[in-house]
């Protein structure tokens, strides 16, 4: 039997573990997988792992900034990037606005990503306010393939709902099959530590963590898993960056409660001292939660290999470093920390610094190919289309060179983003190839000079 393209001769991973063999794609699908098949096309895969493309659930890709800019990367410049990195799936914000509907907001998203995407996509809906008539669009949603709702526990005034809001929202998930997510952190203590500071004239942006303390994400996460637990409701806990919180999280996991959670690469590689930098610096790595003290990376890391922590996403979130007239950038905030725009870029470097950590023995093979492709899938309703080698499966397939170096650079990196948080760092690893539904995106370490869109998945309650 002669399919479209066999992937040849590679060491297979998977969250099960390694093993060799072919692969055979017909129809942009995973037909057979196993020796001496033959195709139409070869991709030598000999020297290489091969493993299903790596699913971020968490971006924020042409994300507006209260009307005063917009995120470096679009859904064009930002999914080029993700497959360069391996990534052939992505997980958008479509963000509600107050007194409007969620399938507005869904339109918007969609519009900006449909024809534009080159990796597959999908959407979270993120939620400002609760109201009966949004209780029940969330039903719609569900059933069309939406099926995650953001709410935040920050930013009063803006988008922090109250504890009454967040159980309503989490009762409604558990009758319609859907799952909340929730950025965990006290943001009414937040906003009385900010106004503290700026009355003391801690305006530079070395006082950024100061007031997101470590403390502020381990009550919220708390009181977090306390409210899904009262709703019977299954509840997702994004950009988790503290022993803390982590805590909390195996204990409800422990009682075998379904409660999940994700970090993120730079709670991971990056610490707090990343704010001790000289002048304006430090502003490229305001983020929410921020940069933690050193030894919280520890305890993440064992979350991650002891299955406290389900996935690893970016949070990416990418504003220039200068900006531009048109575009500013991280300067709104010179003269006071708290107009920065807040977020990095990583949307491309996920998998190669999670590769990198296998081979620093810091996560296992299987693991790796868990917490950044299988999990994502199966948490998000794509599993076993995506995040996955099997019979049926989509062809997302990445091909990693163990032998070949990469040196992360905002001078070669495909973010369209004037610095890399991680300059400098060189990875154990490199992607070689990348298909996509069984197509080249990335050949020979280079993207393909025309490649194919991405799809629009409308993805399953789980």
């Amino acid at each position: 039997m002669r399919f479209d393209l066999v992937v040849k001769g590679g060491t297979l991973l998977t969250s099960e573990g390694a093993r060799k063999g072919d692969i055979g794609v017909r129809g942009g699908k995973i037909a057979e997988i196993g020796p001496s098949l033959s195709g139409r096309k070869v991709l030598e895969a000999g020297g290489t792992y091969v493993i299903p493309g790596g699913g971020d659930v968490h971006t924020h890709l042409d994300m507006p900034l209260g009307g005063v800019t917009v995120t470096a990367d679009d859904f064009a410049t930002g999914s080029l990037a993700a497959a360069c990195g391996g990534t052939t799936t992505i997980i958008d914000y479509a963000a509600q606005t107050k007194g409007r509907s969620m399938r507005e907001a869904l339109d918007v998203w969609r519009r900006k990503a449909d024809g534009r995407s080159i990796v597959d996509y999908g959407f979270h809906m993120s939620l400002p306010e609760v109201t009966e008539k949004g209780l029940e669009e969330m039903d719609r949603l569900v059933r069309e393939g939406v099926t995650t709702f953001k709410l935040f526990m920050a930013y009063p005034g803006r988008f922090m709902l109250g504890d009454g809001d967040i159980y309503r929202v989490m009762e409604r998930s558990r009758g319609n099959g859907g799952m909340v997510l929730l950025h965990a952190e006290n943001g009414p203590v937040i906003d009385v530590l900010t106004r503290e500071a700026l009355r003391r004239g801690h305006r530079s942006p070395r006082f950024h963590p100061q007031v997101r303390p470590v403390a502020a994400e381990a009550e919220a996460v708390s009181r977090a898993l306390a409210l899904a637990d009262m709703a019977g409701a299954r509840v997702y806990i994004v950009h988790l960056s503290t022993a803390k919180a982590l805590a909390h999280v195996r204990e409800a996991r422990r009682a075998e409660r379904p409660v999940f959670a994700e970090t993120c690469p730079q709670y991971l590689y990056l610490s707090d001292k990343e704010y001790l930098r000289p002048g304006f610096e430090a502003a490229k790595y305001v983020m929410a939660p921020p940069l933690r003290p050193r030894g919280n990376e520890e305890a993440l890391w064992e979350g991650l290999r002891s299955g406290w922590l389900q996935v690893v996403a970016t949070d990416h979130c990418s504003f220039d470093y200068r900006g531009t007239r048109k575009r500013p950038g991280k300067e709104l905030g010179r003269g006071d920390f708290t107009k920065i725009p807040g977020g990095v870029p990583g949307i491309e470097t996920r998998m190669l610094l999670l590769w990198d950590a296998v081979q620093r023995g810091l996560l296992s093979q299987a693991r790796f190919v868990e917490v950044a492709c299988t999990a994502p899938a199966k948490l998000f309703g794509l599993y076993p289309r995506k995040g996955a080698l099997e019979r049926g499966s989509d062809a997302d397939i990445v091909l990693i060179d163990p032998f070949r170096r990469h040196m992360i650079s905002a001078k070669t990196h495909h973010m369209n983003v004037d610095y890399n948080p991680y300059e400098g760092l060189c990875t154990r690893g490199s992607v070689k190839h990348v298909l996509i539904r069984g197509r080249d995106v990335v050949r020979d370490y280079e993207p393909v000079p025309r490649p194919p869109k991405g799809v629009f998945l409308k993805r399953r309650p789980v």
